[in-house]
């Protein structure tokens, strides 16, 4: 019993040794590194004390040749020693405190010195690097400044060359352009007067300033030999050939009041006249772009102009189609009327049939008034050509559906008298649309006309001697002779469109090789593509000329087909 007393006991003092150990070893692993911090601490402290603050002060010394300087040589001496007597004092009684915190082992308090010691130290070393760089500042300008103007009188000198080389380019504004350089030269020789009265403090405001001149320099040496040239020559002359063509299609009839041509050309001789005021003064300031969106604008009326043509040639075309038919319907309708009590007591018709054949005639009346409203818009020049257009196709869109009613209305009555009438004047009519295909074709010199087209014409003109036929043929059986005229008119009609759209995508593929021409040197495989084109072209496969035209000009130009839609108006939409 004694003995496991005994053990037990033993056990407990080396229990209560090994715990004493262990502490102790934690406190001194614990006092060692608090240790070691306080003496990186004390480290930083010696190199915010050795910094070179004092020799670079010493150097300022020498510079003291004008107030200001020195005003702020004795406000750096100041803060040295301020900093020297008050903060560095401070941090090493914080060190002290610190570390006698440490030796009572007070390791809490220690810490938290510690913690204020590393924050302290923080603040006097930024202040000590401020203070210095601003001293460097000075003290090392000279060098730096040097260099730096250096690299600016090349600049200078290569901007200068440049000017020189192309000095005619300038016309009137070379003057300015010259005196702005000798600025330039001045502000070097105020750069040299500055560094020899050691007026440092004035130097970044002058190197500031050449900078800022050199930068515009290079602005207007890029720029400014454009701006003259579109300025003083291509905007003028392109206004002059604007005029002279807008003066022509007036006397023409043409109504461009739309346009607003005068009033625009006005305004842009304002803007040229501003453009070339600030100019002088080297005030560039979206000049170029400005410049550009005139002579875009004026690129942009030569379209419009050409679009008046052609809608005015389409316009033309389709009154003389539109009036045609327009006296054939009235006659038709009049002739009607004039025998509808003989063709009542011939015919028995229902009051439903009267109502159509009524209708047909106000629906006609109708649309001769606005036919005549049409005609007196377009005598006085009033609206563009353009309009115009789409108000005789909405025209001739009635007009068709008058059509429609009167030969349901005829079918229904069942006269063949009026059956032949109708199918002769139809003839006539499919013969003029068929003779104007044959005119439409020859007006663009095709250099082969496709194969299938020849087909349909064949098949057009064999249609409508079936209707002579039919015609000349005694009796005339109606629902045949009505085929006949159905089918020669649609294949008169699909000619006809056949021949429209024909000679668009010749036209255009044309255009765009033409076009495309531009690129033929400077762009690889083009050539190449545009010569296949023009085999295609000559070959009369003019849809497949276009296809590989834009093609191959869409790599160069994006969106080339949009643009020469806008520049050709539209051809094979």
């Amino acid at each position: 019993m004694d003995g496991l007393i005994l053990v037990i006991v033993t056990l407990f003092v080396v229990a209560v040794v090994l715990i004493v150990l262990v502490l102790n070893l934690i406190q001194s692993k614990k006092n060692k590194s608090l240790k070691k911090i306080l003496e990186n601490l004390d480290i930083e402290k010696n190199k915010i004390e050795s910094a070179p603050i004092v020799p670079e002060l010493a150097k300022i010394e020498s510079y003291l040749k004008n107030e200001k300087l020195e005003v702020m040589y004795n406000e750096w001496k100041e803060r040295l020693e301020d900093i020297k007597e008050n903060q560095i004092p401070k941090i090493t009684d914080m060190l002290l405190e610190a570390d006698y915190s440490l030796s009572q082992t007070d390791y809490k308090s220690a810490m938290y010195k510690i913690a204020k010691l590393e924050m302290e130290i923080y603040k006097v070393r930024t202040n000590s690097d401020f203070l210095l760089g601003e001293i460097k500042e000075i003290t090392s300008s000279e060098e730096r400044n040097r260099a730096i103007i250096t690299k600016m009188k090349t600049t200078y000198r290569d901007l200068y060359q440049k000017y020189v080389n192309a000095k005619g380019e300038y016309g009137e504004i070379a003057e300015s352009v010259s005196l702005q350089f000798e600025n330039i030269a001045k502000r070097f020789e105020d750069f040299e007067t500055v560094m020899e009265n050691n007026e440092y403090t004035e130097v970044t405001q002058i190197i500031k300033a050449i900078d800022e001149m050199l930068k515009h320099m290079e602005i207007v040496t890029n720029e400014m030999p454009s701006i003259v040239l579109m300025a003083y020559n291509i905007l003028p002359n392109k206004i002059g050939e604007i005029e002279t063509t807008y003066e022509e299609m007036k006397k023409l009839g043409f109504p461009l009041d739309y346009l607003n041509v005068e009033y625009n050309i006005e305004e842009a001789n304002k803007k040229i006249s501003d453009v070339i005021d600030r100019s002088k003064v080297l005030n560039m300031e979206d000049s170029l772009f400005e410049l550009k969106v005139l002579l875009d604008y004026f690129d942009g009326l030569f379209t419009d102009f050409e679009k008046e043509k052609v809608n005015r040639k389409v316009y033309e075309d389709s009154n003389i189609s539109f009036k045609r038919k327009l006296d054939n319907i009235n006659a038709l309708v009049s002739d009607i009327f004039s025998k509808l009590a003989e063709i009542k007591e011939l015919y028995n018709l229902s009051d439903a049939d009267l109502d159509v054949l009524s209708k047909v005639r106000e629906d006609l009346k109708a649309l001769n008034a606005d036919y005549k409203v049409l005609l007196d818009h377009t005598g006085n020049n009033t609206f563009a050509y353009s309009k115009l257009t789409k108000e005789i196709e909405n025209l001739v869109l009635k007009l068709s559906v008058i059509e429609e009613n009167l030969d349901s209305t005829l079918d229904t009555i069942g006269s063949m008298k009026e059956d032949e009438v109708r199918a002769r004047q139809q003839l006539e009519e499919v013969k003029i649309i068929l003779k104007n295909s044959k005119a439409k074709i020859r007006e663009y010199s095709l250099p082969v006309i496709p194969k299938n087209y020849h087909i349909e014409l064949s098949e057009a003109s064999n249609a409508i001697k079936e209707i002579v036929r039919e015609l000349d043929r005694k009796p005339i059986t109606i629902e045949v002779l009505n085929t006949r005229v159905d089918t020669a008119r649609d294949l008169v009609l699909k000619l006809f469109s056949k021949t429209k759209e024909i000679m668009k995508t010749a036209m255009f593929a044309e255009m765009a090789i033409v076009y495309g021409n531009r690129y033929r040197s400077s762009v690889d495989d083009l050539d190449k593509n545009l010569t296949y084109a023009e085999i295609l072209f000559h070959k009369g496969e003019y849809q497949r000329s276009l296809e590989l035209t834009i093609n191959a000009l869409n790599r160069i130009e994006p969106g080339i087909y949009d643009k020469l839609l806008n520049l050709y108006g539209n051809e094979n939409k």
